[in-house]
């Protein structure tokens, strides 16, 4: 890493913890450790103090709605280009006790493409996540599109047409066996949540979820060569945060 961007990461860091009474660097785990393992706060309540640190489980919620989203954000330039062959499928996510819409998209070899919770499942929700994937992200446009038979995607898909974030030569499929990959990766999702109770709110879900989502890329790998080791991994979310000269404790 050139000392140029070194040196904007560790201000951008001073920023990002400012005012905190704790560490960047144990702000980080602690999000981390949450993200990645199926902890509750209380679990990771109880992990620090095991090591002599003693934070109340509703601060962890806090540091977790605060940086998951920014994590999230600042590994999006990581990503590398979809294949083209694109799978598209929304699963259920609880709210407060009731059940929301989480539109996922991946490519054929797994590749994460782009995520949107929305409250409803309709057009205007698929027209919303088909426009945050294709458009605000410049990956590229797919060629195939394959989806399940749920009646917003055709015509989610002809409107994407119709005003350019789609080509007209990309080809709409509903075969089942497309679905499976991604039908695969919701369970690889669903699997980092932990299972006792569900999210409070829209808020608290939204922003929690792009940390799931963040780690699940970071798992991915996302296109980098060579090995991919937690250390490797751990090491990438430490550089986001102008962290890197630092170990976890």
């Amino acid at each position: 890493m050139s000392i140029g961007i070194y040196s904007k990461l560790i201000l951008r860091s001073k920023d990002d913890f400012k005012g905190r009474h704790f560490s960047g660097l144990m702000i980080i785990q602690a999000v981390n450790w949450y993200l990645r393992y199926c902890l509750s706060y209380r679990d990771i309540e109880e992990l620090f103090l095991e090591r002599g640190v003693s934070v109340d489980h509703s601060t962890l919620n806090r540091w977790v709605l605060r940086y998951a989203p920014l994590l999230e954000k600042r590994l999006r330039s990581y990503r590398k280009p979809h294949c083209g062959e694109v799978r598209i499928d929304e699963t259920y996510i609880k709210v407060k006790g009731q059940w929301k819409y989480l539109y996922r998209a991946i490519d054929k070899n797994g590749t994460a493409i782009d995520f949107l919770l929305t409250a409803k499942r309709n057009i205007k929700a698929a027209q919303r996540f088909f426009r945050k994937a294709f458009k605000e992200e410049g990956l590229f446009a797919p060629t195939h599109i394959g989806t399940d038979k749920a009646l917003p995607f055709p015509k989610t898909i002809q409107t994407m047409k119709n005003e350019y974030i789609l080509p007209n030569h990309c080809v709409h499929e509903t075969k089942k066996s497309l679905q499976q990959g991604i039908e695969n990766d919701h369970f690889r999702l669903k699997r980092m949540i932990p299972k006792n109770g569900c999210f409070q709110s829209f808020h608290t879900a939204r922003k929690t979820l792009n940390g799931y989502e963040a780690i699940l890329w970071i798992k991915k790998e996302l296109g980098f060569k060579g090995k991919w080791t937690i250390n490797e991994q751990v090491k990438l979310i430490k550089n986001l945060f102008g962290l890197n000269n630092n170990i976890f404790v």
